[in-house]
Parts: C-alpha cells; structure tokens; sequence
C-alpha cells in the first residue's frame, strides 16, 4: 500500500505494508541510514528520531501511525541546538564506537528543546532509554551541560 509521509521537511511515498516499522522505511527504502537498528524493541534508542518535535523509538512505530506526522531524522537536525551538541560531543570526544550516537543526539536535543539549562535529573530523564555500549554517559551528561552553556552564551 502507498503511505505518504513527511520525512525531513519532504513528502516521500513509500509502498510497504502498514504495519512495517519506520526504522525499515527510513533505512530501507529512503536510505536514510543516519538512524540505527540497535534491539528492534524500543530499549537502546539507537533508533531515534523526532515525531512531531518529540524524540520517538522508530522500531516500534508502524508507519501507518506516522503518516500525519512530521518526521526528522539525524540526517535533517540542523538547529542551534543541534550545532551546539554536535561541537560539545567533539569537544568532549563523547563517542567511542559512535554507533548509539545519533540515537543519542536526538534525543539530548528533546532534552535541551524542553530544558535550556538541564539538570542532571533533566537530563537523565530525557536520555533514559538511550543505551551506550562503550558506557559513556557521563561524557554525554557533560556534553549536554556543556552545549547548554553555549546556548546561554550566545543567546546573551
């Protein structure tokens, strides 16, 4: 079945069954890659993206449900916010084997939407369910301090 859905700011129609995961569509059929199959079962994070503005696991998110929505992926994340983690993890050299990582980019970037100075129990909500295998959450609990104080700064 043709499903249109709105996917970085563009209508992309896609012909797959109704209840196929979005990750599979981003993945497979728009080669949208930025966005990683980590458990299938919504518990790592790695398949991160933005559903109406909101961090959201794309594994268990059939497309049908996603057809009026507006989706973002990795790929498209252009925004202060955005800008001001992606330097704050290389500053912090925040990824190891970097394959949670845009999992987790997403995810600091509902964070920092919702708290622009984010406490650690903010910011331990906001990524709880983002799975780092290398175990590098106190790297990216400073990074995302670090990109919230950067937003301050050039919000001054």
């Amino acid at each position: 079945m043709a499903i249109t859905l709105d996917i970085n700011g563009s209508k992309k129609q896609v012909d797959v069954s109704d209840d196929t995961p979005l990750l599979w569509v981003l993945r497979d059929e728009l080669q949208l890659t930025g966005t990683k199959f980590g458990c299938g079962m919504a518990q790592c994070g790695a398949c991160t993206v933005h559903v109406n503005g909101t961090p959201q696991r794309s594994c268990v998110l059939p497309v049908e449900a996603a057809k009026n929505m507006q989706i973002t992926t990795i790929e498209a994340i252009n925004s202060d916010i955005s800008q001001a983690l992606q330097l704050a993890w290389q500053e912090l050299d925040v990824p190891q084997c970097g394959y949670c990582q845009s999992g987790q980019i997403m995810s600091a970037v509902g964070v920092l939407t919702n708290h622009r100075k984010p406490s650690d129990e903010q910011i331990d909500n906001g990524m709880s369910g983002n799975l780092c295998r290398c175990a590098s959450y106190g790297k990216i609990r400073e990074a995302i301090h670090l990109a919230a104080d950067k937003l301050a700064k050039s919000e001054a």
